[in-house]
């Protein structure tokens, strides 16, 4: 049975930092890019981040490049999101996804090529 499990969301002051974690089982983590979406009230869900299978290469949402990381441990199963200088407006529903696409250096941005998702988990950063 696949599962991504997140955790480390929470209630956060503007400017303040939170990191994320993703833990994989039941799926060849080592084998799958990961992202990070997010989704707030009323809006549709988002892009944030996304790394390759590799870890070598990474990208990055415009609102976030510069503050947030995305990282994984293969050994660990695990994939992380460093959150810092965290904006009211980066309160949402943060999931974690991983996806059979891309490759070493690259890696999709699109929902739709994502196969594993994750429960979500709740960030909010109060101004």
């Amino acid at each position: 049975q696949v599962q991504l499990v997140e955790s480390g969301g929470g209630l956060v002051q503007a400017g303040g930092s939170l990191r994320l974690s993703c833990a994989a089982s039941g799926i060849y983590f080592s084998d799958l890019a990961t992202a990070w979406f997010r989704q707030a009230p009323g809006k549709e869900r988002e892009f944030v981040a996304a790394i390759t299978w590799s870890g070598d290469s990474t990208t990055y949402a415009d609102a976030v490049k510069g503050r947030f990381i995305i990282s994984r441990d293969n050994a660990k199963k695990t994939g992380y999101l460093q959150m810092n200088s965290l904006k009211p407006e980066d309160s949402a529903v943060y999931y974690c996804a991983a996806s059979n696409s891309g490759g070493r250096y690259s890696v999709p941005r699109a929902e739709v090529l994502y196969d594993f998702w994750g429960q979500g988990t709740q960030v909010t950063v109060s101004s």
